[in-house]
């Protein structure tokens, strides 16, 4: 076991630091000192009493950030494998999500937490609308707190409208008491803009205005979240450099120029939208705009829980919409515009940027020592290292996940965790699906896992805390 009080040294390895020119530097060493990086060069010298991680053949670059998780849903893996979104909307918020006690919510997060270091995510931005009191809200802030990773609480409540749940003594109580401007432990408020008449959310922006808080809202979602929303916030002044749109899939032109103007950020979730049907993945769209990306994996009840996926899967959900314009007009695309580089890049910087860490992301002297190297002797993937983004985004898996520091502190080496707790994970987890199994009895545990195909049309919009109906998609 390593102590996270020693320097480290990672000796020898192809370091991506991710800087304007996107370098590639060989045979390069980095130096953690604390909670920064130090050094980042060839041949360093090793402090007295530094523990030297072997690096070479492997690719040293900065921890991922992801940007949109709801960690709270992560008891839940796949079971929603086979859902479309209306189905997920039915699931939590209209029928079962009530039936999450505040020791669920911990549950999930403290497996999500586990599960993102381990992938080399160092940093997650816990989307948790599952916050039905500020008990549950504490339960969230606990579990990320026993895990050695750096996370970001949004906080949301699907069961409630944004004005009632952010305008309640008890949340701005326990904003005062939980967070206190830690290191560790960012803060946002979550909630969506439905674009109803009289914009409602009006004074939750204005809450998290007063706070300094940003907001992160799911836009741009089809039958959901549309441009009338994004109109409303523009005209009232809350989209800002801090506001963080995530899918943002099914927006206008004037939409997305508005985004640009005002400076804020996507957050694109391509295995969720590709699978779900918030809209076409993206970034094919918003890069016209020069709007700024970083990526998310959603929520586990239906995908993956690492980034190797979420660049992946952008690359090639890019690339085809690419692909299929150029097809439509009897042309071809000979050179591509997006590059392994690019979705790299997204992995890492594109995070920071979104939160506002401008000390995460890269690997610089004085930064913040959030570092993992990708290294597996035992893969023959990994072998020969000829194109390292190429080899992070297409060929790299969580399992290739040699070492990974956060805050100066080594959290995962020579592919094994390291003081974490899997075990009492595992209960935890376990007694939440008990829970809910048993509350919902076995029949609809089942038909809730197994969908049927609905013979009727649902409400495009099925919100716990509104009838409003939009006439964007749905016309009867």
């Amino acid at each position: 076991m390593m102590n996270e009080s020693r320097p480290v040294l990672m000796r020898g390895g192809t370091v991506l630091p991710m800087d304007d020119a996107h370098s590639v530097l060989t045979n390069t060493d980095v130096l953690v000192l604390g909670d920064r990086i130090a050094e980042v060069g060839p041949n360093l010298t090793a402090p007295d009493g530094a523990q030297v991680v072997d690096a070479t053949d492997g690719i040293v670059m900065p921890g991922m950030i992801d940007t949109h998780r709801h960690m709270w849903q992560t008891a839940m893996r796949a079971y929603g494998a086979d859902w479309t979104l209306t189905q997920y909307f039915v699931w939590y918020y209209l029928d079962h999500g009530k039936l999450f006690r505040p020791e669920d919510i911990h549950a999930g997060n403290l497996l999500s937490a586990i599960e993102a270091i381990d992938a080399g995510v160092t940093t997650v931005v816990d989307w948790s609308h599952g916050l039905q009191t500020t008990d549950h809200a504490d339960a969230a802030v606990d579990a990320l707190e026993s895990v050695p990773g750096r996370f970001v609480l949004a906080y949301g409540n699907i069961q409630q409208p944004p004005a009632e749940w952010s305008a309640a003594p008890e949340f701005r109580d326990f904003v005062n008491r939980r967070i206190t401007g830690s290191d560790m432990l960012g803060f946002q408020m979550a909630f969506d803009v439905l674009g109803e008449p009289g914009f409602p959310e009006k004074p939750a922006f204005e809450v998290a205005r007063d706070l300094g808080v940003a907001v992160t809202t799911h836009a741009g979602v089809w039958g959901a979240t549309n441009d009338e929303g994004i109109r409303q916030m523009y005209e009232n002044g809350f989209m800002t450099p801090e506001t963080v749109y995530v899918h943002a899939s099914t927006l206008s032109t004037d939409s997305y120029q508005r985004i640009a103007a005002t400076g804020g950020s996507v957050s694109v979730a391509t295995e969720s939208e590709q699978s779900a049907g918030q809209g076409y993945p993206t970034t094919w769209a918003i890069r016209a705009f020069g709007i700024p990306v970083s990526l998310s994996m959603d929520t586990s009840v239906w995908w993956s829980g690492d980034l190797f996926s979420a660049m992946r899967t952008t690359l090639g959900a890019d690339r085809s919409r690419a692909h299929l314009e150029a097809h439509a007009k009897n042309e071809t695309v000979t050179h591509h515009a997006l590059r392994a580089e690019h979705v790299v890049a997204w992995a890492t910087r594109g995070g920071a940027d979104a939160i506002g860490r401008s000390d995460l992301g890269s690997l610089e002297p004085g930064k913040k020592a959030d570092v993992v190297l990708i290294k597996n002797e035992h893969s023959p993937v990994s072998f020969p290292l000829l194109n390292p983004y190429g080899q992070v985004a297409f060929q790299a898996q969580r399992g290739d996940v040699h070492t990974v520091l956060v805050n100066g502190r080594v959290v995962k080496h020579e592919h094994r965790l390291v003081d974490v707790d899997l075990a009492a994970a595992r209960t935890a987890v376990e007694r939440t699906v008990e829970h809910l199994r048993s509350s919902m009895g076995d029949e609809a545990w089942q038909q809730g896992m197994n969908p049927e195909i609905p013979e009727s049309t649902v409400l495009e919009n099925p919100y716990q805390y509104s009838d409003y109906r939009s006439e964007a998609t749905h016309t009867s």
